[in-house]
C-alpha cells in the first residue's frame, strides 16, 4: 500500500488511519483471523497478490 506523496517534497505523508502491511498481519504466510466482537474472519492474500475477507 502506498502513501499519498506530498507535492512540495516528493516524500510519503501519513495517514490518520492505522496502516498494516498484509504481510505483517499473515506473519509471512497466507492466511490470519481477524476478530470483530464475537466473530471471526480469515484474511487471506492470495497467489496474485490480492486480499480477501470472509467470515
Amino acid at each position: 500500500m502506498s502513501l499519498p506523496i506530498a507535492k512540495e517534497t516528493g516524500t510519503p505523508v501519513a495517514t490518520a488511519l492505522p496502516t498494516y502491511a498484509a504481510e505483517d498481519l499473515t506473519k509471512g504466510g497466507g492466511q490470519a483471523h481477524i476478530v470483530l466482537g464475537d466473530q471471526i474472519y480469515t484474511l487471506r492474500i492470495t497467489r496474485a497478490g490480492k486480499l480477501i475477507l470472509t467470515k
